[in-house]
């Protein structure tokens, strides 16, 4: 008996030293040293991603700003493209023009040295007078009632307007019996706003009006009759009534002559005599310091053609002298 419990003490001391053994957490120092440097890596490795993510987006912001920057480049690009087109388009026209103008000149040169001493100076002289009582200085004067189209520019008012108004002064004695008066700039501005659509009553305080408003008035313009022809046709034609325009100028600066005349043509269509609404002077004042000399041909070389086929005259202005405008029939 006593060998038996010895033999089971012995047993049971020995499987209590194995429990606890197996229930004890028994780590080397190795061991817990390699779990720690893994643990540091993982948060290197951590660390650095957070690097990496934070420099990929710098890039990325980099890279749309970049994009950016070159869709401006190439929208600037393409628009300058567009203006080096357009300047050549305007460079090409402005060529045609100044080359057009260099034959007109050659051209006005060429008919100036055919006229004789003789010629000038009757065309010149105050005496001039058709032998026909509705014709003075080449001018028909057939006409009721008379509107004047006037280029109000800068160049105008500052260089030609004495000598305006005194065309105009001369225009209005030969017509002493006139019906109505009307008086637009270049872009059919009325001279009188209360007056739009009306005529004038003529009558020696009408005129005294008239010229008076005249000496200052310096209303917008646009070097360009065109509009203002237009208008006063459209505006104060009608059948009964027997009208002239007159149109004065010192140059023309819109696009294409060509143009103005065939709009012109439309508005002051003929009736089935072969009449057109009414007639269309014109009458030319000299080139100014401020207008380059071909602007000036090109209005006269309008003024010319618009005339001849609207069955009234052109007169070109010489330089003012001691004596007065003198002028100079086309």
């Amino acid at each position: 008996m006593f060998s038996i419990s010895f033999l089971d003490c012995i047993t049971c001391g020995l499987g209590s030293v194995i429990l606890l053994l197996v229930l004890s957490n028994v780590r080397s120092p190795a061991i817990e040293e390699s779990e720690q440097a893994a643990h540091g890596r993982i948060l290197n490795l951590e660390d650095q991603l957070v690097d990496i993510r934070g420099e990929s987006e710098i890039l990325n912001r980099d890279l749309r700003a970049q994009q950016e920057q070159l869709a401006d480049e190439k929208a600037r690009i393409a628009r300058l493209y567009g203006d080096l087109s357009a300047l050549r388009g305007k460079f090409s026209a402005s060529t045609k023009d100044s080359d057009a103008a260099n034959k007109i000149q050659g051209q006005l040169v060429a008919a100036r040295e055919k006229l004789t001493e003789e010629m000038k100076r009757l065309y010149a002289g105050p005496e001039f007078k058709h032998q026909n009582g509705d014709i003075v200085g080449g001018v028909p004067i057939d006409s009721e009632y008379v509107v004047f189209v006037i280029d109000t520019s800068g160049s105008m008012f500052n260089y030609a307007w004495p000598m305006m108004l005194q065309s105009m002064q001369e225009i209005l004695n030969i017509y002493p019996h006139l019906k109505g008066i009307q008086v637009t700039n270049d872009v059919g501005t009325p001279m009188f706003p209360g007056y739009q659509g009306k005529w004038i009553t003529d009558s020696p305080e009408a005129r005294k009006m008239v010229l008076d408003r005249l000496r200052t008035w310096n209303a917008f313009s646009a070097s360009n009759p065109s509009q203002g022809i237009v208008s006063a046709i459209r505006t104060y034609w009608a059948a009964d009534k027997k009208i002239s325009l007159y149109v004065f100028g010192d140059e023309f600066t819109g696009p294409s002559v060509d143009t103005v005349v065939k709009t012109v043509d439309m508005v002051n269509r003929t009736d089935q005599s072969g009449e057109r609404r009414v007639r269309i002077h014109a009458i030319g004042f000299p080139v100014t310091p401020l207008a380059p000399q071909y602007t000036s041909i090109r209005f006269a070389t309008l003024m010319r053609i618009i005339c001849q086929k609207n069955n009234g005259t052109f007169v070109g202005m010489h330089e003012a002298d001691s004596r007065g405008p003198r002028i100079k029939m086309s």
